[in-house]
């Protein structure tokens, strides 16, 4: 009952199809939120707390699952059944370690996504798919405008909470419920956005480069808008905890975390991101 009451206010989704597969992509209303968390149990990468100005962009509602993926490098517009060449060889069609077309897509490194990208904006022009920033993922997983101006959850801002929730088990896979695997996307509780699994089964790629002090960075800015790290460094930003997390406080939204761009792993995947700049049919 919570989580149908959760989607029935939350911002309608809107189908789009490739391949023969539908996935869905959510609304969601800019606006200004306290990044970061200053409580104890999180390192001192997720401080200092600061002011975040966001425009609207788009969200997946799922992570990018097993069936999306095979459905977009398979598909017959970007070449019937060939795999396409990437600068590290050939684009897996079925790269993921625990199988399931509803499971998250995993073990997929950010050269491999890049390619998926530009496929999937070939195929559905206009929508302008990328990952989502750092900032935009924290924000969305917090509920976004929903939750924090129309009140249709209790959570703070600065609440050390998961992606919908303050228990753990409601709304994320982790080390202690997971059973050692990732799970179908879409069993868990949503949050305020009717988003699933933005805490836990797996993490998620964002597009900024990793920088332990980025936030002090931008607290001395001021309110920042749109912020994204564009300085390279050794690794890329991953949000969000995973089937193996441990200790839970890897899932919480505010917690920060990063691996090089060749890194492949069976608890990384990512979501879909989309700032079309115009209005796209149908949406």
């Amino acid at each position: 009952m919570l989580t149908e009451t959760l989607l029935a206010t939350a911002p309608a989704p809107v189908p789009l199809t490739v391949g023969g597969h539908t996935f869905r992509m959510v609304p969601v209303r800019g606006g200004s939120f306290d990044m970061g968390d200053e409580h104890g149990d999180l390192w001192d990468a997720c401080r200092p707390v600061h002011r975040v100005q966001l425009d609207d962009f788009w969200i997946g509602q799922f992570p990018v699952t097993q069936a999306l993926w095979r459905a977009v490098v398979e598909s017959p517009e970007t070449g019937p059944r060939r795999r396409s060449k990437t600068r590290r060889g050939s684009l897996d069609p079925d790269p993921s370690f625990f199988k399931g077309d509803h499971r998250p897509v995993e073990r997929v490194p950010l050269y491999d996504i890049q390619v998926f990208l530009k496929k999937l904006n070939l195929l559905l022009p206009g929508w302008n798919f990328r990952l989502p920033t750092e900032a935009e993922w924290e924000y969305a997983a917090r509920g976004g405008h929903v939750a924090h101006s129309e009140g249709v959850t209790a959570s703070h801002p600065l609440t050390m909470g998961y992606a919908g929730s303050e228990q753990i088990d409601a709304v994320a896979w982790w080390h202690g419920n997971s059973n050692a695997e990732t799970h179908e996307v879409g069993l868990k509780q949503p949050n305020a956005l009717g988003l699933f699994d933005m805490s836990g089964n797996v993490y998620e790629w964002c597009e900024d480069w990793y920088d332990r002090k980025f936030y002090e960075k931008c607290l001395i800015q001021g309110v920042v808008e749109n912020p994204l790290n564009t300085i390279s460094g050794s690794g890329r930003v991953l949000r969000g905890g995973s089937w193996d997390s441990f200790p839970p406080q890897e899932c919480l939204v505010a917690y920060r975390y990063a691996y090089g761009r060749l890194y492949r792993n069976t608890h990384v995947g990512f979501r879909l991101a989309s700032s079309p700049p115009v209005l796209v049919a149908g949406s």
